[in-house]
């Protein structure tokens, strides 16, 4: 059974691969996402996530799709290494006895994933929802500034262009928050970070542990390289739809600029009941697709590198005798 146990640099080099891969892969879907979750019902930019990724790209170029892409990029390898390490070492712990993992006690070391990974998870969010809406409320400033310049020409099409406000980098947001607010300035949304990641990992990492379990051959091998991609792919999107209300709660929370007529909100309860008020149940559901087609494939590269072993072999190589 020894070489069955994977070293814990393996589990965080692997993690940060499949994050790299993974986010690249799924950004822009990402930035939609957040653009949908924000907008409200008082100034509507966006009809769905191929309205957005167009709009996005006529306005901001092709590399606007990525704005924030940055931020994920060097935090997520933390991150998903955190994890999908703490995971595992939840799993080892509450497995002493080497008998199967009953369902409370997967639920619980998801659980513990959840915990520990909202470190990173948080800040990391806080900087990237700032540089992902930015856009949005350029171009609705943009818009109304058109607007009332049309209404106060009597009608003719306005003359001078409105100068572009400049737009914030990840370095200036961090040193501002820091400045202002200290530390808590970037774990804001923390509570509603936990609400979103804590339950997710309880669903996500039971859910993904049994439907790879499906697929395996026998007890002794590994399931096959599709089973591992599927299962990641439909337990991460299961656990991203299941989760949805608290992102949209988490990802306006975390907004520091507000569009025009927006509702501000004093915490999660308050951002809650705005929502459902304001805006109907189905405000929660706000971007649920497009955090789906994130997560899945997401976890599904995840998983993939993390039961290929990609990390164990880059490390082997290092480790062969020198000649």
């Amino acid at each position: 059974m020894a070489d069955k146990q994977i070293s814990l640099p393996a589990k965080l080099i692997n993690g940060g691969i499949a994050g790299l891969i993974g986010v690249t892969c799924v950004f822009p879907i990402d930035l939609a996402k957040t653009r949908l979750q924000n907008q409200q019902n008082g100034q509507r930019m966006y009809a769905s996530m191929s309205d957005c990724l167009i709009k996005t790209i006529r306005s901001e170029g092709y590399f606007g799709m990525y704005r924030g892409a940055a931020v994920n990029l060097t935090l997520v390898t933390p991150e998903k290494a955190i994890k999908l390490a703490a995971n595992d070492f939840f799993r080892h712990q509450l497995s002493k006895d080497g008998q199967k993992l009953t369902l409370p006690k997967e639920m619980l070391a998801g659980c513990g994933a959840g915990i520990c990974q909202v470190i990173v998870t948080t800040p990391m969010e806080m900087l990237k929802i700032q540089l992902q809406d930015a856009g949005r409320i350029a171009a609705q400033r943009k818009m109304m500034a058109a607007q009332t310049q049309l209404s106060a020409q009597g009608g003719t099409q306005p003359s001078v262009e409105t100068p572009a406000a400049p737009r914030p980098t990840a370095t200036q947001l961090t040193r501002d928050l820091l400045r202002n607010h200290g530390i808590a300035g970037l774990y804001k949304g923390l509570g509603a970070t936990l609400l979103r990641d804590v339950p997710f990992s309880i669903v996500y990492f039971p859910l993904f542990a049994n439907l790879n379990q499906l697929g395996r051959p026998s007890s002794e091998e590994k399931s096959p390289f599709y089973v591992s991609f599927l299962a990641g792919c439909v337990a991460g999107s299961a656990a991203a739809v299941a989760v949805n209300p608290c992102d949209v709660v988490k990802t306006r929370l975390q907004s520091l600029e507000r569009g025009v007529n927006e509702d501000t909100y004093s915490g999660f309860l308050d951002c809650a009941r705005k929502i459902w008020r304001h805006e109907g149940p189905s405000a929660f559901l706000k971007g649920a697709y497009c955090r789906a087609l994130v997560i899945a494939p997401l976890f599904g590269i995840a998983q993939v590198v993390y039961f290929l072993g990609i990390a164990e072999s880059l490390l082997g190589l290092l480790q062969e005798p020198q000649h």
